[in-house]
């Protein structure tokens, strides 16, 4: 099966998970940053959110892009890159809109990679595209059968994968060099600190590749993997796959440590903490995790969660179905800023009319009235229908219990 229909068929079959991790994506979350002290998510709900560890709160929710985005990558001047589906790089800073918008890519992007002043990236129509961040303009690399999916830079060296099986390498004036060829297609890419690559595929194999071409298997499965990590040592690989485990080996033995014992649903992302010893993931259950790299315990959200007080008697499988709001938005105007306003007193309030609080363009606008059927309708079609240009994730309950219980549990947590 093609990797774009792959993609498109497990979006679809999202589903619950247990509480223990925090949750705020409306879609699976496809990649991970770090940005500093903060970690940055990204997923098919179209939202890149910006997450303070040191509190468990999403800081800022970023909808800008029109579809699931597929890549992130962390610049080195502090800034982050984020591309795909729609064919669109943004950089993003402080501000609220793009401080510049890559456009070239005919096809979603499925891979960035960044050195000082250049950015790479990967997409589906066939071809590698290098970057001047100064200028916004981009050479473009030809050479690959087929969709593009992951790049890494070794150096200055640009290395890249593609549903052809192959691995190359660019040389200077923008010819391919093949480094290796697997007759597998070629999902994720990583470059290694001792010099070699690691390269993961739809059969489920992850291979160590030397600059000469000298290859061996550290792991293999029946499932695709289709996102790798390393800690920053590059002592400890971490292999996710569409199975719902992620395995770590010790490198450059590849000796299997351990395996994480995860929702048993794909993991889409993983990322190691500056300091090698965190490690977390993204997947179908629409949750961050973190996990001790050490023991492969989980370590539940990215840091314990800020739960409000609830009153007595609130519906107990409504406040469950909150819990996936409960990132951006508190139920108290006193709990302090968020990525989202506060919902007190939200039925019979005006969309856009929590003083202080920086709305979109659309939501200012203020052409709602928050009743049970209107929240009912913004959940039910989404926030991308009902209010088109809104930062907020895209969220749906398709559930008509889940609904019930989640207006039940507002009617009476927002009083």
């Amino acid at each position: 099966m093609p990797f774009r229909f792959l993609l498109i068929l497990l979006a679809l079959s999202a589903s619950p998970a247990p509480a223990q991790d925090l949750a705020g994506h409306g879609g699976p979350v496809r990649a991970l940053a770090l940005l500093g002290p903060r970690l940055a998510s990204a997923g098919f709900d179209q939202a890149v959110i910006l997450w303070n560890p040191a509190t468990g709160r999403a800081e800022r929710v970023i909808r800008w892009h029109q579809g699931a985005v597929n890549a992130l990558v962390a610049l080195p001047d502090g800034r982050l890159a984020s591309a795909g589906e729609d064919a669109r790089i943004a950089i993003w800073g402080d501000a609220e809109a793009p401080a510049l918008v890559l456009e070239g890519h005919s096809e979603p992007v499925a891979g960035l990679a960044a050195r000082p002043g250049v950015l790479a990236s990967a997409a589906w129509d066939g071809t590698v595209r290098l970057w001047d961040l100064a200028t916004g303009t981009a050479r473009v690399l030809q050479g690959h059968q087929g969709n593009v999916n992951a790049v890494a830079f070794l150096g200055d060296v640009l290395v890249s994968a593609g549903q052809d099986g192959t691995l190359r390498r660019w040389e200077a004036d923008g010819t391919p060099a093949t480094i290796a060829e697997f007759g597998f297609p070629q999902n994720a890419l990583l470059a290694l600190p001792d010099g070699s690559l690691a390269a993961a595929g739809v059969d489920g194999t992850v291979h160590l590749v030397q600059p000469d071409g000298t290859q061996r298997a550290v792991h293999a499965a029946p499932r695709p993997v289709v996102a790798l990590a390393a800690s920053p040592d590059g002592r400890t690989l971490a292999v996710a796959s569409i199975g719902g485990g992620v395995s770590l080996y010790d490198l450059p033995s590849g000796r299997l440590r351990h395996r994480l014992d995860g929702p048993g649903l794909p993991v889409w992302s993983a990322l190691f903490a500056a300091d090698g010893r965190t490690l977390w993931t993204g997947g179908q259950d629409r949750r961050v995790r973190r996990w001790d790299a050490a023991n492969a315990r989980p370590l539940g959200p990215l840091a314990p969660e800020v739960e409000e007080a609830l009153p007595a008697g609130l519906d107990r499988h409504g406040a469950e179905v909150w819990r996936a709001c409960q990132a951006c938005h508190a139920l108290r105007p006193d709990s302090g800023p968020m990525a989202g306003p506060h919902l007190h007193q939200l039925f019979g309030r005006r969309m856009g009319s929590v003083a202080g609080y920086a709305y979109s363009e659309r939501l200012a606008q203020g052409d709602i009235i928050w009743t049970p059927e209107t929240v009912a309708d913004l959940f039910t079609r989404g926030p991308d229908i009902v209010t088109p240009g809104t930062r907020m994730p895209v969220q749906r309950v398709g559930n008509a219990e889940d609904m019930a219980a989640l207006l039940r549990f507002l009617e009476a947590a927002t009083r």
